[in-house]
This record gives C-alpha cells, structure tokens and sequence, in this order.
C-alpha cells in the first residue's frame, strides 16, 4: 500500500535548514515520515504525506519548521474529494487575549483552536 496523500500541492509544511539543528525531533513526531534527515540537517521527503498536526513544529526547539494547522484535516479533504471550495478547515492561530475557542495547543502568546 503506498503513502498516505492528502490534497496535493496546498500543504503549508515549511522548512528553514539554516535554523535546524539536525536533532531529530520532527522526524520522531511526525506520523507519515515526511521529514528526512541529510547531512546532519533535516529535509521534506514527502510534503504531499503531511497531514497538517503541527507535530513537527511544535517539537522543533529551533523554530526550524512551520505548518499552518488545518489544511490537512478531514474537512479540507472532504471539501477536495466533493469538488467543493474550501481547501482549508477551522483551525485559527489566535493571540491568547482575543481567543474564546477551546484551546487544542499553546505556542508562546499564541493559541492554536478549532471550532
């Protein structure tokens, strides 16, 4: 059975190899092996595979990855599979002041939510 793609080409995962380490971390979270590491850095393998769970991110004590949440999740592939618009879910990034959605995870002063 081959990889797990989720909607082509709208995945948001970034990478900044200048602020990795090379520690590892994001590729021990990550659940569909989307990140490598070469030569003592890490790389996206598979950037179609990744889900969108922040994982990666989260983990990186460099700040080296970035994903905005959502993208990946059921709705943005229910949306896709339909034909319909919407290639993204409710996930939001939100300051903590301004935030009033159950609270999935904290980054910071920022909030990550979903409705």
């Amino acid at each position: 059975m081959g990889q797990q793609v989720y909607i082509k080409d709208v995945v948001t995962l970034k990478l900044d190899q200048e602020k990795c380490t090379g520690c590892g971390m994001c590729l021990l979270v990550c659940p569909h092996a989307v990140l490598s590491l070469t030569n003592g850095r890490a790389e996206i393998e598979n950037r179609d595979a990744c889900m969108e769970c922040g994982a990666c991110a989260q983990n990186c004590p460099s700040n080296a990855v970035t994903v905005n949440a959502g993208v990946g999740c059921a709705t943005a592939v229910i949306n896709a599979a339909l034909g319909r618009e919407g290639g993204s879910c409710c996930c939001v990034v939100e300051s903590k002041e301004t935030s009033s959605n159950a609270t999935a995870c904290s980054k910071g002063d920022k909030e990550v939510s979903c409705c």
